[in-house]
C-alpha cells in the first residue's frame, strides 16, 4: 500500500475516533438526562461518578488519536 493510501486511512480513523467519541458522550448524557426526568431531577450519584469517568476515557482516547478535535469535545463535553 502506498504512503498516500496509508494517510488517508489515517485521517479516516482519526475522524471515526473523534466521531465516535462525540456519540459515545452525547449518549452518556442522554441517559444522564432520562434518567434524571425519571427520578425527578435526581440522578444517583454513583451513577454521576460513573458517567464522569466513562466521559474523561472518551474524550481522552479522541485526544489520543485526534489531539484538536479531543480538545474541542473535552470543551464542549466535561463544560456541559
Amino acid at each position: 500500500m502506498s504512503e498516500e493510501a496509508n494517510e488517508k486511512i489515517k485521517e479516516i480513523l482519526e475522524d471515526l475516533v473523534f466521531l465516535q467519541g462525540v456519540i459515545a458522550t452525547e449518549l452518556i448524557q442522554i441517559t444522564e438526562n432520562t434518567s434524571a426526568a425519571i427520578r425527578g431531577g435526581e440522578v444517583p450519584e454513583k451513577c454521576l461518578e460513573k458517567h464522569n469517568q466513562l466521559r474523561q476515557r472518551a474524550v481522552a482516547l479522541v485526544e489520543k488519536y485526534q489531539p484538536a478535535g479531543g480538545s474541542e469535545l473535552r470543551e464542549h463535553v466535561i463544560k456541559h
